[in-house]
């Protein structure tokens, strides 16, 4: 009986961060993008976005280092005013910036992989999230997934 009046235990976390000092935690809670948004800006912090090949590396690396398996929430979201742009490697979806800072809009080719492309549509907000694979003795499997 003792063990219900307890506070449940915080969602596990792991953390890891760059030379440059930008640090990533991944929180290992079920939760919608709107709810991950909230808990990071509680924590003083944002979804994460991806500028270049460095932070994807050190990403996946928290990711296999959480056992996280299949999807964490990144800062990338298309509005419903923007338009699925195949060409594009972010497909028409954008980070959401940081308050006071500025969120890269433009990605290397490399990091355009998606999973499964997104929905073709102009009329619906969607977001997205950085799905990882693992692959048995090779480098892990990974894509953004809506």
């Amino acid at each position: 009986a003792s063990a219900l009046s307890q506070p449940p235990p915080p969602p596990r976390a792991a953390v890891r961060c760059s030379p440059t000092g930008t640090c990533f935690s991944a929180h290992l809670d079920n939760a919608s993008y709107p709810a991950a948004s909230g808990a990071c800006g509680q924590r003083q912090g944002s979804l994460a976005w991806v500028s270049g090949e460095p932070e994807l590396r050190l990403l996946l690396g928290l990711l296999a280092e959480a056992s996280v398996p299949a999807l964490l929430w990144v800062g990338l979201k298309r509005n419903a005013s923007t338009c699925t742009h195949a060409e594009h490697p972010l497909r028409g979806f954008t980070w959401e910036g940081v308050e006071g800072g500025t969120a890269p809009q433009e990605v290397p080719a490399a990091l355009g992989r998606w999973v499964k492309e997104p929905v073709r549509s102009c009329l619906i907000a969607r977001c997205a999230g950085l799905h990882l694979a693992a692959v048995p003795e090779s480098s892990p499997r990974w894509g953004w997934e809506e």
